[in-house]
C-alpha cells in the first residue's frame, strides 16, 4: 500500500506561460507602445535597429542592408517567416511579403518583440524567479542560422 502511494504524485497547479508558445504572435501589428524604447529607436534610426534584431537571431547583422535593393525586401521577409516556423505561428510568405513592403517598420518592431517575449519567457521558465525584466535580452537563435527559407 505504501508504495502504491509513493507513485501517486499529481500536479495540481500548472506552470502559467507568459507567451503562448505555438499558434499566434504575441503582440499585434500596431502595438508599438508595448515597447517605446524600441519604437523610438526604429523610428530614428532603422537600418540600426534591423541589424540589431539581425543579429539578436544569429544572422549576419549586415543582412537588412539588402532591403534596400529591389521592391520586395528579402531580410525582412526572411526574418518574418523564421520567426514564424520557429514558433509555429501561423501565415504565408505572401502575408510576410505584405507585411514587409506595407508595413516594414511595424513588422520588424513586432520580430523584435517577439523574440524579446519569447526569450523573457524561456528565462522566466527556466529560471526559479517568476518575474521577469521588461528589458529582457534577446536569446541567441542559433538553429536559424544559415536557414533557407525561401
Amino acid at each position: 500500500m505504501a508504495r502504491s502511494a509513493m507513485f501517486r504524485q499529481v500536479v495540481q497547479v500548472q506552470p502559467e506561460n507568459k507567451v503562448q508558445d505555438k499558434g499566434q504572435w504575441s503582440t499585434g501589428l500596431c502595438e508599438c507602445h508595448k515597447d517605446v524604447g524600441d519604437c523610438c529607436f526604429a523610428l530614428c534610426c532603422l537600418p540600426v535597429f534591423t541589424c540589431k534584431v539581425t543579429s539578436a537571431v544569429g544572422s549576419c547583422p549586415c543582412l537588412p542592408l539588402l532591403d534596400c535593393i529591389g521592391c520586395v525586401p528579402p531580410a525582412s521577409l526572411a526574418m518574418r517567416a523564421s520567426v514564424r516556423e520557429r514558433y509555429g505561428i501561423p501565415g504565408s510568405v505572401w502575408s510576410d511579403c505584405l507585411y514587409g513592403c506595407c508595413c516594414y517598420t511595424l513588422s520588424w518592431l513586432q520580430i523584435s518583440r517577439e523574440l524579446k517575449r519569447r526569450a523573457a519567457s524561456h528565462a522566466s521558465s527556466s529560471s526559479s524567479s517568476s518575474s521577469f525584466s521588461s528589458s529582457a535580452r534577446y536569446s541567441a537563435l542559433t538553429s536559424l542560422q544559415g536557414a533557407h527559407l525561401v
